[in-house]
């Protein structure tokens, strides 16, 4: 086993999940795919992890510790632990310099380049799942209708499903 490899595929199960087992499909298929775990392990970790005290997240020391003994284990517990830690470094740093003009505009520039990767991600799930002029039709009467308070949220929305089925005959 590869340990820089092995700590490399637990941290990036931790930066791209939200905790408790949000890691848990990332890692399920890292590591069976190198044949680093088994399901069996993976269910063990679980158990250990929801029947111990503590966050629900510590279930991938018990993984790393069945895979890799102590040191997966002490590198699980790093990889789980390190980016709460840089969050909160740069925190400590953004607090120091986020009023000097630079530090302002680059958040402005990031803020509108989340903004607008946010928004082509988002077109193109809707897209992708049947979006056109019709639905956007249907879409911004509805929200109208709603805006003017004066008919009840079920028959705004049986007018939108009768325009539906009219529009998409």
């Amino acid at each position: 086993m590869d340990y820089l490899l092995y700590f490399w595929l637990l941290l990036k199960a931790s930066l791209f999940s939200t905790g408790g087992l949000g890691n848990l499909p990332i890692l399920h298929e890292d590591l069976l795919a190198r044949g680093w775990a088994t399901d069996r392990q993976f269910s063990e970790a679980l158990a250990v992890g929801q029947i111990s005290p503590g966050p629900s997240g510590l279930w991938v020391i018990s993984l790393g510790y069945l895979t890799a003994g102590w040191a997966g284990s002490a590198l699980a517990g790093f990889a789980i632990c390190l980016p709460p830690l840089v969050v909160l470094a740069v925190e400590q740093v953004y607090r120091r310099v986020r009023s000097h003009v630079a530090v302002e505009g680059f958040v402005r520039g990031l803020s509108i380049s989340v903004l607008g990767v946010f928004l082509v991600v988002l077109v193109g799930l809707l897209r992708s799942n049947g979006l056109d002029g019709r639905a956007v039709a249907i879409t911004i009467a509805t929200i109208a209708l709603a805006l003017t308070q004066r008919l009840p949220v079920s028959v705004i929305l049986l007018l939108a499903a009768a325009a539906g089925v009219i529009l998409y005959r």
